[in-house]
């Protein structure tokens, strides 16, 4: 079952609901009861937030078909993948990406909606040997819009996979992201922040597998909740049996800013191999009242005081992005709605 099968059959029985482990804090058929119509053709309004950074601009809205992205052998290249929702329709897309060995690509994709669209984005993202890829994905959707999105990642030996996903969530945001890594060599690191506000729900689900030996994978992400939002984390690391060497973390924090908001957080690690370095953390709480207190004595306000160390909270995560357009451009986002 799945929230793409369901639109393409038009059949709300399809969906996830809670009753499936992997979707019980994200139900999606206690939700949505009819889906919409399907969406009409349409343009984007405006431009996306990462077009001034990328030469090669590519826009799907309303499921508007994408060209796949092949970037030759050794070349080097920045692209724009834009997922747009107009109106209120329902929609699938998918593109495919391919990174020859040793290129080097700059992933810079955004999620923008502006009604209660309902949309599933599909990826298919290839690496071959020695090639070096960071996405940075900014979900910006409407707060009454549901949006999953679904990326599976092959890697190469010794390829380089960096990615960081940035969401304010929506009625229902679903960022799913399924690395096949075949150790030799090759390195992944998971990024992710999520600030949620008002009744907005947000799930950061990863599962990352191991299959050969001497593999690296890092993972961080925090999380900002406040009002009535809900955040969701699921990360999965497996190993194989003989992955030996693999060394995996995985850690996951997140800020309570009120009694109404709620993280639900599951960390696993499945280990069927010897001789590996694995680990994972998480942590759900409040803003420390002694640097708050601090920080008040500094003479600034209590809401200037909680943006301030806030920000700092999440920044941790932001300043692994590499590129420094991309990087800029988050930390914009994110001061302004943490000032919000």
């Amino acid at each position: 079952m799945s929230l793409a099968s369901a639109i393409r059959d038009r059949d709300v029985a399809e969906l996830p609901s809670k009753r499936d482990e992997d979707w019980r804090w994200t139900d999606l058929r206690g939700l949505v009861r009819v889906l919409p119509e399907p969406s009409r053709p349409a343009n984007p309004s405006s431009a996306g937030p990462f077009d001034a950074l990328a030469g090669d601009v590519r826009v799907s809205t309303n499921g508007g078909t994408v060209t796949p992205v092949v970037i030759a052998a050794g070349e080097t290249a920045a692209v724009a993948l834009r997922f747009v929702s107009r109106g209120a329709g329902a929609h699938l897309a998918a593109v495919d990406v391919t990174v020859g060995a040793g290129a080097r690509l700059v992933l810079l994709e955004s999620y923008e909606s502006d009604e209660a669209s309902v949309a599933q984005v599909s990826l298919a993202i290839t690496l071959a040997s020695g090639a070096i890829v960071e996405r940075i994905v900014l979900a910006q959707d409407d707060a009454e819009a549901v949006c999953v999105s679904y990326a599976q990642v092959v890697l190469g030996p010794s390829a380089k996979f960096h990615q960081t996903i940035v969401a304010c969530g929506a009625r229902r945001q679903r960022l799913e992201t399924r690395v096949l890594h075949p150790g030799g060599g090759a390195e992944l690191r998971l990024d992710g922040v999520y600030l949620l506000a008002n009744k907005a729900h947000s799930d950061q689900t990863t599962v990352v597998t191991h299959t050969g030996t001497d593999g690296l994978t890092v993972q961080l992400t925090k999380g900002v909740v406040r009002d009535q939002a809900r955040g969701v984390f699921q990360g999965k690391i497996v190993v194989d049996e003989g992955a030996d060497r693999t060394d995996a973390r995985m850690g996951h924090h997140a800020l309570i800013l009120s009694d109404r908001a709620e993280v639900d957080a599951k960390p696993e690690l499945e280990i069927y191999a010897d001789d590996v370095a694995c680990a994972h953390g998480n942590t759900v709480g409040a803003l420390d009242e002694d640097a708050l207190f601090y920080a008040r004595q500094r003479g600034m306000s209590q809401a200037e005081a909680r943006s301030l160390l806030t920000e700092a909270f999440i920044g941790e995560v932001v300043d692994h992005i590499g590129h420094d357009g991309a990087r800029e451009v988050v930390c914009a986002w994110v001061a302004e709605r943490l000032r919000g």
